[in-house]
């Protein structure tokens, strides 16, 4: 059942492969086609060839171990399924290593089909046994911040907790067929599985490398269009193309990945034609000029990224327990201000969780209004018209933009009596106090990993463990459970109808976190870039393969 390779032949694979980056004749599928395949295959990569993007430095580039970097999970690995989304939030799940699967009538088993042939970059061939893998280390890993994906199979609670050692929902039915039951029906299930963090791992190579997993290029092994060569600390990343990609060898020869993140840098190695793409959230204020600037226009990409800014309030510290209070604090933001201020308009407000070009968007949703007479007055009704302290927090590696938004907000919240307290914290600091319920206050945007309510809804509010993870510590038990509860609900009118009630209840009723606004965002291309485009979420970083150079 096994792969049945020797480690000698893997190794002469791999580096066959490290040194080539172009097309074979006869690798086919539905790549992005040739770049020059008249280099042989044994030749080094142009480097000149690779694509050149900014990108930040991962602490691991393990997707199970993350929910921040995924730009390796995005461009060396591939999951089961894909999505693709239009403007109104119509989705589309479609295959990718799967080529078919079926759904039982009562909606808990789904048995896949995986395509044949298909291969990881070292030449071990694609099981079904690794799927299983996969979805046995989402549960098992000891760092894993993706268990949620896994969590409604049967079986996966006693395999987290030590009680079984075996996934008893996975079934193996043959090398390329197995079924995933799950305990209760999901209707977001198919979606989860094209999050980055359900890409699918070669179980031989990823057994034997244990923490070396994520950490080091060699024994970090996809089936994706591009392969990791190198990693240089503090530096960047190599990453080449993979010319026996079952979908078809990428556009482009490699791609060279900085790690930068001093502004004035990055756009100077853009200005000198030594970058690619130009994230001008990269630029913070600096960037108006090539917002405005006539000989950028052509090059200029705006997109609609499908997520949300919010400030989060933690509803168990101190006067943030008291409704009025957390009400006083959304009253008592001019958000249409922060956004001009902050991306000079560039967005739309947002009065709830859900925000705009989501499945299941609620247009309805009444404004939430500036309104700080209001606010002063329900302060005073909370026993706080003198104030009261509070610490709003920030990651040192914030962009300038969103220290820009905090300092605005609490300029605004200090105008009502409330002594805010700025906090700058290291990453080592401000993410375990976090996942620990114990942040009081901070601004953050959160962009959909899938296009469901579900990955908005249950992230944040989907059970008690889930709303202390992100320093909500919203209390409300019965709330909690009937958002656990709408995963399952069939009838996908009753299932949004369902979402967008219990949306108006912890936003509109309780305040339990602040939402500010959705953004539109802006990137700019090189003159020798060509296949530029960003996929349903926004996000360019997963579409690599299709992008080359003139």
């Amino acid at each position: 059942m096994r792969k049945n390779l020797r480690r000698g032949a893997l190794a002469l694979v791999l580096f066959a492969l490290l040194l080539s980056v172009f097309p074979l004749a006869g690798c086919g599928g539905t790549g992005a086609g040739d770049s020059a395949s008249s280099v042989g295959e044994t030749e080094a990569p142009d480097s000149s060839r690779f694509l050149v993007a900014v990108d930040e430095e991962p602490d691991t580039v393990d997707f199970q171990c993350t929910t921040i970097y995924y730009t390796i999970a995005q461009n060396v690995f591939d999951r089961l399924v894909e999505m693709e989304s239009d403007e109104n939030g119509n989705i589309s799940i479609l295959p990718s290593l799967a080529e078919s699967w079926q759904i039982s009538k009562d909606r808990c088993s789904y048995t896949f089909r995986l395509r044949e042939g298909i291969t990881f970059s070292n030449g071990s061939p694609l099981t079904a046994s690794d799927v299983g893998y996969t979805l046995t280390r989402l549960l098992t890993h000891p760092n894993s911040n993706n268990r949620d994906i896994a969590e409604r199979i049967q079986g996966a609670h006693r395999l987290e907790s030590g009680e079984s050692n075996r996934l008893t929902g996975f079934e193996l039915l043959d090398e390329l067929e197995f079924r995933i039951v799950l305990e209760e029906p999901f209707e977001a299930f198919l979606a989860c599985l094209s999050m980055p963090g359900a890409s699918i791992l070669d179980r031989e190579t990823t057994e034997e490398a244990g923490d070396r997993f994520g950490m080091e290029p060699e024994w970090t092994i996809g089936t994706g269009p591009f392969i990791l060569k190198s990693w240089t600390p503090l530096e960047g990343m190599i990453l080449v193309a993979n010319p026996n990609c079952w979908s078809g060898p990428p556009a482009c020869a490699g791609l060279d990945l900085r790690f930068l993140n001093e502004s004035q840098e990055v756009r100077t190695l853009f200005e000198n034609g030594e970058l690619d793409i130009l994230d001008l959230d990269d630029l913070d204020e600096t960037a108006e000029y090539f917002y405005h600037g006539d000989v950028y226009q052509s090059r200029l990409h705006e997109v609609r990224p499908i997520g949300i800014t919010y400030v989060a309030l933690n509803s168990s510290l101190g006067p943030l327990q008291d409704v009025r209070v957390r009400k006083a604090l959304q009253l008592g933001l001019n958000r249409t201000a922060l956004l001009d201020a902050v991306y000079s308009g560039r967005g739309s407000l947002e009065n709830g969780i859900l925000p705009h070009g989501l499945y299941g968007y609620d247009p309805e949703l009444p404004e939430i209004p500036y309104d700080p007479d209001q606010a002063a007055e329900l302060l005073a009704q909370a026993g706080y018209a003198e104030g009261f302290d509070l610490t709003f927090s920030v990651r040192a590696s914030a962009t300038q933009s969103l220290l820009t938004l905090v300092r605005m907000a609490a300029s605004m919240w200090e105008k009502l009596g409330i002594r805010v307290n700025v906090r700058i914290m290291e990453e080592s600091e401000w993410m375990p106090l976090r996942k620990a319920g114990a942040l009081e206050c901070y601004a953050a945007t959160w962009i959909a990993d899938y296009n469901d309510p579900d990955n908005f809804m249950f992230t944040f509010f989907g059970s008690a463990e889930n709303s202390r993870f992100r320093s909500l510590c919203y209390s409300r038990q019965e709330i909690l459970e009937r958002v656990r509860a709408a995963r399952g609900i069939g009838s996908a009118q009753a299932r949004i109808a369902e979402y967008q009630a219990l949306e108006q209840i912890i936003v509109q009723e309780d305040a339990a976190w602040v939402p500010l606004f959705s953004r539109t965002r802006c990137y700019l291309t090189s003159e020798r870039l060509e296949g530029f485009r960003t996929s349903w979420n926004g996000w360019f970083k997963n579409n690599y393969r299709y992008m080359s150079i003139k």
